[in-house]
């Protein structure tokens, strides 16, 4: 029975690490969107009007303004569509992760510690998550993924786990200011 519990367990945690593997494909084609808007963006915002025998001076400085305005409303609708995207993306790339997180946590914890379908871990302090760790691994806590994850972990991959979980609430502070 235990080997039944553990299989399902360890097939649930590779289903919901692929889904975050093609949840980062998605952060990543809204970050080359962003780019790809910031690279065509208008290098030279005022555009030559050339003068005609019959415009007035006063006629090209106004079509000027107007093309000048217009230009300032473009950006600033595409400045509120790529800031309307990256709300709509959340908090799902505010900051990078090293890739034993993302292998061994971010399916069940979220990308950023926000919690899935495992407990939100952003704001808990090392010692916390160490302890927990630990636990899990030796059997102390009961829980097969933890168990069946943690297993393949050695005490220094552990280690640099609590450690980087533990700056989550720093960085997420940071990517967010």
């Amino acid at each position: 029975m235990r080997h039944i519990i553990a299989t399902v367990a360890t097939l649930l945690a590779l289903w919901a690490m692929f889904y975050m593997i093609g949840l980062d494909k998605e952060v990543n084609k809204l970050d080359n969107i962003s780019k790809l808007i910031e690279s065509t963006a208008m290098e030279d915002k005022k555009i030559k009007v050339e003068k005609h025998p019959n415009v007035t001076t006063q006629e090209t400085t106004t079509a000027q303004e107007s093309t000048t305005q217009n230009s300032t409303q473009q950006d600033d609708e595409v400045a509120n569509k790529i800031k309307a995207l990256k709300n709509k993306a959340g908090n799902i790339a505010a900051f990078k992760t090293s890739t034993l997180y993302k292998k061994s946590c971010a399916s069940c914890h979220g990308n950023i510690g926000e919690g899935i379908i495992g407990p939100k871990l952003i704001g808990k302090d090392k010692e916390y998550i160490l302890n927990a760790l630990k636990d899990f691994k030796s059997g102390k806590r009961k829980n097969y993924v933890m168990y069946g994850l943690l297993g393949n972990l050695d005490d220094s991959q552990i280690e640099e786990l609590a450690d980087e979980i533990a700056t989550f609430k720093a960085k997420l502070d940071e990517a967010t200011k």
